[in-house]
């Protein structure tokens, strides 16, 4: 194998064999081939795409290039969830306890941020002394005595994804249909899971923003899933505007309690509620969505979910009392607020600008190896369709600094588009797509 000749190939849109992708992603994995060319060639992928043979040798290579969980010895079905990324997306700390709470186990593995998007386990790492490096004999106690367990990629579970993972971060290849398609479903696959529900975001905050392209994502993910013996659902669901209304590692998880408690945003109760029940349903612990979605309710409201929660943070190590004293999680040194400088209708609140606007104020990784600073980031007080008067509160800047906190005012400012009309939203959730089509909700 020639390394570059195949970068070339590619580069000029010709569909490669099955097995010249095995040897270079092999040969990546091996030192065979460098980052830089591994780089070149990820960029290539990202404006030619695979064709259906590339991308089942791709995802076969990376889910055989280590190990998968074997889960059989727990009876209950073993079902994960899965979002491609958006701006104020913590619905994985509600919903892993809630799903358990519905009957069925959750092993979810997660990331860290991508791009603009925020990561489940800097998140969680918010939490003081929450692991999310947990062996896989570990993650698998815990998931037996808690129902749910969270953690992140490990060393043995699709070792090569993990690398192009970082290196797609760090060289602007993260918005690519095929590479996010077989990141997300190498690692799913790998979990030894019954059945898997996917969240793919679409809008202006995520990777794919328009609707055709995520659809296309959804439905190439749910055939890797159903090709490969696992229930495979995707929903799509809404990035034209931030998910809550906290943007930022140890705000988000305030908010995640919120929602576990009961209250928090409506929108990150309903989406929660809604990715619960189809868990639950295609997993076959509950029949029907309305009887899951029911059951999930009763959880959140009566506190079972949210006791659940604690469970699974005091099995992972992490500081139980932060659930009745979030004030014991990490915190800005500069809290400033950013008012409105005229009267009128918020007719947009940008994701993709504040999700930039966490990394920029420390909350996110501009390199590989950065420190994240979990308590910066931002919460909205305001959501496309209200009416503001001059001079009110659009949200709060969390920063390390005055001057961090000045630079958070003009971001959250130019996020909130002002104007006179009605917003126009999507739905908060879409579409739902299985093996037998594509159904408008």
């Amino acid at each position: 194998m020639i390394p570059a000749r195949l970068i070339q190939r590619k580069r000029s849109g010709e569909t490669l064999s099955g097995s010249d992708i095995e040897r270079f992603f092999g040969g990546y994995l091996v030192g065979e081939v460098a980052d830089y060319q591994m780089s070149a060639f990820l960029m290539a992928v990202y404006f030619n795409g695979l064709a259906a043979g590339e991308l089942d040798a791709l995802v076969g290579v990376m889910l055989g290039s280590g190990a998968t969980l074997d889960l059989s010895a727990l009876p209950e079905p073993k079902v994960d969830k899965h979002s491609t990324g958006g701006v104020g997306d913590k619905v994985s700390l509600p919903l892993a306890p809630l799903a358990a709470e519905l009957g069925v186990r959750v092993p979810m593995m997660s990331g860290r941020g991508l791009g603009h998007t925020g990561g489940t386990l800097d998140k969680l790492e918010a939490i003081p002394g929450f692991r999310t490096d947990l062996p896989l004999s570990r993650f698998v106690e815990v998931l037996d005595e808690c129902g749910c367990a969270m953690t992140g990629q490990t060393a043995e579970i699709a070792p090569l994804d993990r690398r192009l993972y970082d290196l797609r971060n760090a060289t602007g290849t993260v918005e690519s249909l095929p590479l996010i398609a077989s990141s997300i479903m190498s690692k799913k696959l790998a979990e030894g899971l019954t059945a898997l529900v996917l969240d793919v975001k679409v809008g202006e905050g995520a990777f794919l923003p328009e609707e055709g392209s995520a659809l296309d994502l959804a439905r190439t993910m749910v055939a890797i899933g159903e090709a490969r013996g696992v229930r495979t659902v995707a929903l799509l669901t809404a990035m034209d505007r931030p998910l809550g209304r906290a943007l930022g590692n140890a705000l988000e998880v305030r908010e995640s309690l919120d929602c576990l408690r009961g209250g928090g945003p409506a929108d990150l109760r309903e989406l929660t509620l809604a990715l619960a029940a189809e868990m639950a349903v295609r997993g076959g612990a509950q029949k029907s969505l309305q009887e899951a979605r029911e059951r999930a309710t009763s959880a959140l409201d009566d506190g079972r979910a949210l006791e659940r929660f604690a469970r699974m943070v005091r099995a992972q190590g992490g500081d139980v009392a932060v659930i009745e004293r979030p004030e014991r999680l990490p915190r800005a040194e500069v809290v400033v607020e950013c008012r409105a400088p005229r009267s009128g209708v918020v007719e947009a609140v940008v994701p993709r600008a504040l999700g930039w606007g966490v990394v920029e104020l420390g909350g996110g990784r501009r390199a590989l190896g950065d420190a994240v600073h979990p308590g910066v980031g931002f919460v909205l007080r305001v959501a496309p369709g209200d009416r503001v008067e001059d001079g009110d509160v659009l949200g709060e800047v969390h920063a390390r600094s005055a001057g961090d906190a000045e630079r958070g005012r003009e971001i959250l400012s130019g996020a909130v588009a002002m104007g006179e009309g009605p917003a126009r939203l999507r739905p908060l959730v879409s579409h739902r797509v299985t093996q037998a089509g594509v159904e408008a909700l």
